[in-house]
């Protein structure tokens, strides 16, 4: 039994879930960003549980097909930016299509109809707050950003960052409360 979970945007996460579920009597047998698969099938009483329990801990059950696709699409892109260690080696389109095994037209549309953003949009968010986290560690050159986050050049990487969030990336720096946004707010 597959359940899709929103507001999955990390390894804490991930283990709440999975503790939860666990103290609820259910076996998960894997626990993803966004997706839990339990080893048996569960009722509607089941499933109503278990939706109390983790909108206590601020995650929320999908029921609806386009939300959970949406959803997935979310958690892909989080697990790219933000976890994975390696560049993307083809362009975003394909690698969704690829991990989602669905049409990237059919993605877009779906993710466009229940997000009210396109993917492309959502995906820069995600690489800024990326930078503005490595920003705030400070423990690498703009350039390097750049480079992790797959910009073509600096001068690419600080108009989105300035376009996104009205600072450049330096400014960002400088500021002592540079707030950032938790990655289920953005």
């Amino acid at each position: 039994m597959n359940l899709h979970i929103k507001n999955m945007v990390c390894n804490r996460c991930k283990m709440v879930v999975k503790t939860e579920l666990e103290k609820l009597g259910f076996n998960p047998v894997s626990v993803e960003l966004g997706e839990v698969v339990l080893a048996d099938a569960v009722t509607e009483n089941d499933k109503t549980l278990i939706a109390e329990r983790l909108n206590y801990f601020g995650f929320e059950l999908l029921e609806d097909r386009k939300t959970q696709i949406a959803e997935q699409v979310k958690t892909t892109i989080i697990d790219l930016v933000h976890y994975t260690k390696e560049p993307l080696k083809a362009n975003l389109s394909s690698y969704l299509s690829g991990q989602l095994h669905l049409e990237y037209a059919q993605l877009s549309a779906v993710f466009s109809e229940v997000e009210n953003q396109t993917i492309e949009k959502y995906f820069i968010a995600q690489k800024i707050e990326k930078a503005k986290e490595m920003l705030t560690y400070g423990e690498l050159t703009l350039s390097e950003i750049a480079y992790q986050l797959s910009y073509s050049s600096v001068a690419h990487l600080s108009a989105q960052f300035k376009k996104v969030s009205g600072l450049t990336p330096s400014a960002y720096k400088k500021q002592t409360s540079g707030k950032r946004k938790t990655l289920d707010e953005i």
